[in-house]
């Protein structure tokens, strides 16, 4: 679903509420969190969608990193994940196996446990898993805590979603696929772990609604503007030239329209069109945005290239409202 027609979803719901609910629905964050006691917060999400590679193991595999992302955004450590599946009845049953191994192994490398989940009958596949995970109560990473004056930091490149498109209408490399499928199947464990070392003001995991509009959430929460710069973003290989080639998902267009709509996103005259589709380009179990203290960054970059962990500095936040892209 895109933006707009989920914002309108969202706000249409009459919610109940507990005080014990620190992050929920009416603040529109990465994942739920609920306060257990003054040390322990648990950090709930769910996600699932249809295969994005042919592999059954490998879907599965990027599915569940997908889905354990979203805790990592909130600053949390995973501890249990159920399965969410659908499967036609016409299918082998050995492709199902193999999605739900390939989610099973990329929990446990998570240090996590899948403990069950649940399964119903559709005609296309579909996965993915609600994850459960644990944060302390005083160190949760939102997207509404972003200052002027901070850098933006992210720790994947961008692309996914054209170089997937390109694949499917015969038009793509299989070197592009497989550097966009490696990138999909990391985990956002480690640039969560050194984030939390250095200390960040707001994070958020980049997704289906691409960097633009992922980013846009973190200003509108901070109560802030950004500058993103085109020529600094981190690329799939091959993305560009796709973009170029105007070899673009659907999903795209969605996320465009909803960020042009008025004058909160302004592009430099300077931008290409093929930058700005990678920006609103949607990512499968794409990297994180930090929003971070200058000193803090340059700490972070530091220690991701110490331990080999992807990490670029693409902009800034600012005073005011709206992005300008530069």
């Amino acid at each position: 679903m895109g933006p707009g027609a989920l914002s309108a979803v969202l706000g249409a719901l009459r919610l109940s509420m507990s005080p014990n609910l620190l992050i929920g629905l009416d603040v529109s964050d990465d994942a739920a969190v609920y306060k257990i006691d003054e040390s322990t917060a648990i950090v709930q999400t769910v996600d699932f969608f249809p295969p994005i590679v042919d592999d059954p193991y490998t879907f599965g595999a990027i599915a569940a990193a997908n889905s354990l992302s979203d805790v990592y955004a909130m600053g949390g450590r995973p501890i249990t994940a159920l399965s969410v599946a659908a499967f036609p009845d016409d299918l082998d049953p050995a492709i199902l196996v193999a999605i739900l191994q390939g989610g099973s192994d990329k929990v446990a490398e998570a240090g996590a446990v899948l403990a069950g989940g649940h399964t119903v009958t559709d005609r296309e596949p579909k996965f993915g898993l609600s994850v459960t995970g644990l944060v302390h109560p005083d160190r949760i990473t939102t997207k509404g805590g972003a200052r002027p004056g901070d850098r933006l930091l992210i720790t994947k490149p961008i692309g996914v979603g054209l170089i997937t498109t390109a694949t499917k209408w015969d038009e793509g490399r299989p070197e592009d696929l497989v550097a966009a499928v490696t990138s999909m199947l990391a985990l956002n464990r480690l640039a969560a772990e050194l984030a939390a070392q250095v200390g960040v003001h707001a994070a958020t995991d980049i997704t289906g609604f691409g960097l633009l509009g992922h980013a846009a959430e973190v200003a509108r929460a901070s109560g802030a503007g950004m500058r993103i710069r085109a020529a600094d973003l981190p690329l799939l290989q091959g993305a560009l030239g796709y973009a170029r080639a105007g070899i673009f998902p659907g999903g795209l267009d969605h996320n465009r329209t909803f960020l042009e709509a008025g004058s909160y996103l302004r592009y430099d005259d300077g931008v290409e069109e093929a930058y700005r589709l990678l920006l609103h380009d949607p990512q499968t179990s794409g990297g994180l945005l930090f929003a971070l203290p200058p000193a803090a960054a340059e700490e972070l970059m530091r220690r991701c290239e110490e331990v080999g962990q992807g990490c670029w500095e693409i902009g800034e936040v600012v005073a005011g409202e709206g992005i300008r892209v530069e």
